[in-house]
């Protein structure tokens, strides 16, 4: 539960970077490519190849590529289609992803972990609803794909991770991630980045560097870790709770206007779906 709680001010933090020094200058593209490569370079010198199984690596390599690369290529695109709130709306059905492709993988069902799911959802609807446009269904559609890529990848790596061997440490095997990441974003870049568009200030090369190195190098593989260790309700729960964070850190760093009641309504009943989920995960660790 730390390694989430952790990872979700250490995100906070960072929507509020992107926001601020490079949304609307930087090529995203060019962005993407960036973090995942500090990301890779991160974990390259701990990478021991004899740990895990052809199939084992392969599969943690799709799983980086979809958690990372795939999503940040849906996520990208639909601002093509949808106004910045209109796409954060619609990223709050993640945590129902992850609760029912958890049950999928895992070959179970738990009404528990989706009426969790619901409320949290209902939680952070309160706070970012802020009313949608006309014509939005082809990126609403867009937005589900990188809801299920981040899903499908928090989810495949706690089934992935079953097959592990008993103490390994993770940070040896865990550039696979990031490497097909890697795969998805070098070409995506070629394909779709503007290279009109590079960083220009010392402070946007900054801004990257901290995104690359810690938000992403760190910040997922700390996230996929604390994946384990929780239900897939809480887990499903923390996917949601970045919202009332990142509405706080960016209040009180830029002084955003915030409408206070309801973020702290949906930040409530956020809460509670959390500390339902921990409750029940007392006695059911799954």
């Amino acid at each position: 539960m730390f390694y989430l709680v952790a990872v979700t001010v250490l995100w906070a933090f960072s929507f509020s970077l992107i926001g601020e020094y490079l949304a609307g200058s930087v090529d995203s593209y060019f962005s993407v490519l960036t973090r995942v490569l500090l990301a890779s370079l991160v974990f390259l010198p701990f990478l021991k190849f004899s740990l895990l199984s052809a199939k084992q690596k392969l599969t943690l390599a799709f799983l980086g590529a979809l958690q990372l690369g795939m999503m940040y290529i849906f996520f990208y695109h639909s601002f093509l289609y949808l106004s910045v709130p209109e796409v954060l709306l619609f990223t709050i059905l993640t945590p129902l992803y992850v609760a029912m492709l958890n049950d999928a993988l895992f070959k179970r069902f738990t009404p528990f972990h989706l009426l969790c799911a619901l409320i949290a959802i209902f939680g952070a609807a309160i706070i970012r609803f802020d009313g949608i446009s006309e014509n939005f269904w082809t990126g609403f559609v867009i937005v589900q794909g990188a809801n299920l890529c981040f899903a499908l990848g928090q989810v495949g790596y706690r089934k992935l991770a079953t097959t592990f061997q008993p103490g390994l440490a993770k940070h040896t095997i865990f550039a696979w991630f990031y490497l097909g990441a890697l795969a998805v974003a070098l070409p995506a870049f070629f394909i779709f980045g503007d290279t009109n568009r590079l960083p220009q200030t010392t402070s946007q090369w900054g801004v990257l560097l901290w995104l690359g190195i810690v938000a992403s190098g760190l910040g997922y593989y700390f996230w996929n870790q604390g994946a384990l260790k929780v239900s897939a309700g809480t887990l499903a729960i923390m996917n949601n709770a970045l919202i009332p964070a990142g509405l706080v850190v960016n209040l009180l760093l830029w002084q955003r206007d915030t409408d206070f009641s309801r973020l702290a309504l949906g930040g409530f009943i956020i809460a509670i779906a959390l500390w339902l989920s921990q409750k029940r995960s007392n006695t059911n660790p799954h």
